[in-house]
């Protein structure tokens, strides 16, 4: 999920560290390798930083969840190491064989963000999140509860371990998250008639029908991710926790939606601070089996590829006034089409009552607005429709400096880069010719 000043039924997130609070302090780099369990291989490893002058300052490490006969191992390297990190990761993976993940680089200045080019890249980023599994803030429901913090270790670990192409991993909910689930699920079934969107309201039937949507079941993220990429090619990632704006609209641009797994705690179940599976499959899921609202959640993620850290704030900004409060307009009324709006209870009737205000949705305008994170959204944007919204987005979007234009291949899965300054020249070269053959042919009618 998307760390953007992220809330739940009218309360703040407060975010965490990755594991170590060392692995986003300013100067480091962080990595995180793994290798098979051998005599002398972290040896060679030790070995290998010391021939290329690279000084650790933290190393832990643990058996590998993924494979039995490797260990994974979590380090910080000094800063000022950035030069050598691009030798020693190729060492690590051609030499020694090890699969290696960067955590976190400092980013030189003026260059393009590196961004993913085909779908298994997004491996190298899912797992840099800002808040991590077990590690809930002091005044998280489940802080005190020592059973709810290792089972969200135990969906934590399940989102580290994987990787694009594998089945996500089915898990056995308890009789109280699946008691959790029904008490949501039963309440916002209520409202989705009169207050959700046609969109939404014609997937819902379909996923309790293909996906085990039902207030005695938590849906399989694996069975919704099959069904999804049926109908519009998107599909599901297991996440332990919030991921960076950038990183979360990245995967939007492959039609990956990156979801959590874990559900909120059992004491109050109308309330979380932060992203569960209720917001996910109940407010997410069922517009991304929508074509139209598919497309304009991918044109979010292909304008964010390689844009600037400020057109990405904004980009964050449109994505929160749309696909999680966003209204939109059918016939005479306004619906909810928001995923933060559909998986709560309490704003989803709010929203459509008299007390907020309500704007169209101007990408411009919508762009900058600030927005509270303690309370219910005191302004909305409206759309006139999702092929309205993405025709908006794209205008937008052109507005992004970049010296380049992506799009997205769906049969390869890779984001193809073309070169603005080529395309304006080819485009020249093509008037040029027409207008050649234009006076050749009217010099002959003369």
């Amino acid at each position: 999920m998307d760390a953007q000043h992220y809330k739940m039924n009218g309360d703040p997130l407060q975010e965490s560290m990755y594991i170590e609070e060392h692995a986003n302090r300013s100067g480091v780099i962080s990595l995180i390798f793994s290798l098979k369990e051998e005599v002398g291989a972290l040896a060679k490893v030790l070995r290998t930083f010391e021939e290329k002058g690279i000084n650790l300052t933290h190393i832990e490490s643990r058996p590998s969840r993924l494979n039995k006969d490797e260990y994974e191992f979590f380090i910080n390297l000094e800063g000022k190491n950035v030069p050598a990190l691009d030798n020693i990761i190729k060492s690590l993976r051609n030499d020694i064989g090890a699969t290696v993940h960067e955590l976190s680089r400092t980013k030189k200045k003026d260059t393009v963000p590196w961004f993913p080019r085909s779908i298994q890249e997004l491996d190298r980023f899912a797992n840099q999140i800002l808040s991590y599994g077990a590690e809930l803030d002091a005044d998280h429901p489940g802080f005190k509860d020592p059973v709810y913090r290792a089972r969200r270790k135990e969906f934590a670990d399940i989102a580290y371990n994987y990787r694009h192409g594998q089945p996500i991993p089915e898990v056995t909910y308890t009789e109280e998250e699946k008691r959790t689930w029904g008490i949501v699920f039963r309440e916002l079934k209520t409202l989705y008639p009169t207050h959700a969107c046609y969109e939404h309201n014609h997937v819902f039937p379909l996923l309790e029908k293909y996906c085990g949507y039902r207030e005695d079941n938590i849906p399989q993220l694996e069975d919704i991710s099959k069904f999804l990429q049926t109908c519009t090619g998107f599909r599901l990632r297991p996440v332990a926790g919030l991921l960076s704006s950038r990183d979360f609209l990245a995967g939007l641009a492959f039609r990956v939606f990156h979801s959590t797994q874990y559900i909120r705690h059992a004491s109050k179940p109308m309330y979380t601070p932060e992203p569960d599976i209720c917001h996910e499959l109940l407010g997410h899921v069922p517009l991304f089996a929508d074509p139209s609202f598919a497309q304009f959640s991918q044109e979010i993620g292909l304008a964010s590829l390689g844009a600037p850290d400020e057109f990405i704030e904004k980009l964050a900004t449109v994505y929160w006034f749309t696909v999680e409060f966003g209204l939109c307009k059918e016939g005479d009324s306004l619906k909810a089409y928001g995923a933060g709006l559909l998986s709560s209870f309490g704003e989803l009737q709010y929203c459509l009552s008299n007390k907020p205000e309500i704007q169209p949705l101007v990408l411009e305008k919508t762009s900058v607005q600030k927005y509270p994170v303690t309370e219910f959204q005191p302004i909305y944007y409206v759309a006139e429709s999702f092929k309205d919204a993405k025709e908006k987005l794209r205008k937008f979007a052109s507005t992004i400096p970049r010296p380049f234009s992506v799009r997205y291949n769906p049969y390869t899965q890779r984001i193809e880069v073309l070169d603005n300054a080529k395309q304006l020249k080819n485009l020249a070269d093509t008037i040029n010719g027409e207008m050649g053959i234009l006076c050749n042919a009217l010099q002959k009618i003369k």
